[in-house]
């Protein structure tokens, strides 16, 4: 009896599991994964390129009608929250400049403070950043979406290329697009400054733009506008890519979705942290 009741007693006992993979393993494990996720990131950037290349020999196959549709959802339609938020961006540089700068008598200087701020770091940033988040993840679940319904495997079917009727649309209107919204979100931002100096330094308005004119150089616009361009090429190839590595489920689009916008806005930190450097080497 007492030999049957341990048999049950061994066979109620739970099976130990699968031993947990250490901190080196996981580590490595990761590290493939990114390694392989760069690769086809790479080897999509250059399909792209090619689909580029092939468009421009050909450009009727070029859709122009969904390249202006593309400039209006990610470029007319983001204006308000681009045109609001630089304006606050700059009310707070120029009120945080002008809370040191006045301890020094340099109120005037607000207007460098600004004018460089704006045109040459936080313009193209923060509208690349926001158009990461607006438009870059809605690349991502379209295209996502598409896969998941297997519209993508019909269009190669019938000899549809889907990046050049998905992808390269996108990214000539950001091209397009992304410059705009940057040059807009500087008159936005040094308006914002004119207004904080106007209340907080007693510079009028008058004379914040006659001295913004005389001491602002034109390289600072070119180097944000060059910024932009770049950053546009960031956002809409991270997005595309993102949503054709979608699995087939609703949660997979999701998932990419997220992943999109963190790895779109991480690659544009990273690009202006490097801009900044060639610059700074440059002696622009």
């Amino acid at each position: 009896m007492q030999e049957v009741r341990k048999v049950r007693a061994d066979s109620a006992s739970p099976l130990a599991g699968p031993p947990q993979p250490g901190l080196l393993q996981r580590t490595g494990r990761v590290a493939v994964a990114g390694g392989r996720q760069a690769a086809a990131f790479v080897a999509f950037v250059g399909q792209v390129a090619v689909a580029t290349a092939d468009v421009i020999r050909r450009p009727r196959r070029l859709r122009l009608r969904a390249v202006l549709r593309e400039i209006e959802i990610g470029g007319f339609d983001a204006l308000p929250i681009i045109g609001l938020t630089a304006f606050l961006l700059g009310v707070v540089v120029a009120y945080q400049g002008a809370d040191q700068l006045r301890h020094y008598g340099a109120n005037v200087f607000v207007v460098e403070l600004v004018g460089y701020a704006m045109l040459r770091e936080f313009a193209p940033l923060i509208g690349a950043i926001i158009i990461a988040g607006r438009s870059g993840s809605a690349h991502a679940a379209q295209i996502g979406t598409m896969v998941v319904t297997e519209e993508i495997d019909a269009m190669r079917t019938i000899g549809i290329d889907p990046l050049q009727r998905l992808v390269l649309p996108k990214l000539i209107a950001m091209a397009i697009a992304l410059p705009l919204l940057t040059v807009f979100a500087d008159i936005a931002g040094v308006a914002g400054g004119m207004v904080m100096a106007r209340s907080q330094l007693d510079i009028g308005f008058s004379e914040f733009a006659e001295r913004f004119g005389r001491v602002m150089q034109g390289s600072a616009l070119l180097l944000g506008l060059g910024k932009s361009f770049v950053f546009a090429f960031i956002i809409v190839v991270v997005g595309c890519f993102q949503g054709f590595r979608t699995e087939g489920s609703a949660d997979s689009v999701g998932r990419q979705t997220t992943l999109s916008v963190v790895q779109a806005i991480f690659l544009v930190i990273v690009a202006d942290a490097l801009f900044s450097v060639a610059f700074n080497v440059l002696g622009l």
